[in-house]
């Protein structure tokens, strides 16, 4: 279908899903979220897509935040709406079963840092950005800023970036655990393609359950965990992939998946 402020592009088994409203820093109004959402559910139920790149158009911002020229005439009951619409989203990303790499070349302010956050990895230039200004508007991050980077980063640092509101460069971002990996801005593309290419050749019943194991289980006991960790161990036993990666494994050549 066609997107108003998407862009969607497929190589081979990744999909890039851009946000394309680079007049607006790639802002996120209340359309362009019902739009991730819906491309975010067609490329988890697209058998054909394995891995999904996820992107801000032009150079300048990955995404700067949510659309505040939207947001001033809220009412707190419209604003409850806007929160729950984003935090769908980010849920439905955290949870799709599918590797999604976020690929951040400018600023990640806001929404737009929630979103990467939402991203099971963050690959980004050196000349990007991270912020919650949101204290700054009289506001708190609405899109699971304040729980996301808790996880990620630790208390302290979630304190710190919610409370003063300031930016940090990439450097600091990875030393926080909200980047994985800070490359030159010449090597973004590359980096995320060569990573979105390896994952894409992954067996992805094991990286469904991979992405299952630490999401669900980071969220329970230890012990839990392991238990859900077993399980999921034992039922890829069951699966096509699993005979066909343990006999390339024997026969010294590359596996074949095909996700059964």
């Amino acid at each position: 279908m066609a997107y108003r402020n998407l862009e969607i592009a497929n190589r081979g088994a990744v999909r890039t899903i851009t946000v394309n409203r680079p007049d607006k820093l790639n802002a996120l109004n209340r359309e362009t979220l019902n739009e991730l959402t819906l491309a975010f559910t067609q490329a988890s139920q697209d058998d054909a897509v394995r891995v999904v790149v996820l992107a801000g158009a032009g150079e300048k911002a990955f995404v700067a935040g949510a659309d505040i020229a939207e947001m001033h005439g809220y009412s707190p009951v419209q604003a409850q709406g806007f929160s729950r619409t984003g935090q769908r989203l980010m849920s439905l990303i955290e949870r799709l079963g599918k590797p999604v790499i976020a690929r951040i070349q400018g600023f990640a302010l806001g929404g737009g840092m929630e979103l990467a956050m939402a991203c099971h990895l963050r690959i980004a230039s050196e000349k990007a950005k991270f912020g919650q200004p949101e204290i700054n508007l009289g506001l708190i991050p609405g899109f699971g800023g304040t729980q996301r980077l808790l996880r990620l980063a630790g208390r302290g640092a979630a304190l710190e970036l919610c409370l003063s509101g300031g930016l940090i460069n990439a450097q600091r971002a990875y030393e926080l655990g909200v980047v994985t990996r800070v490359v030159a801005a010449e090597a973004l593309d590359e980096t995320v393609d060569g990573l979105a290419d390896q994952l894409a050749q992954a067996a992805p019943l094991a990286a469904a359950a991979i992405l299952d194991a630490v999401l669900q289980g980071g969220e329970t006991t230890i012990d839990q965990g392991l238990e859900f960790e077993t399980q999921a161990f034992a039922l890829a036993f069951s699966t096509e992939d699993m005979r066909e990666g343990t006999t390339a494994f024997l026969e010294k050549r590359k596996a074949v998946f095909h996700g059964r």
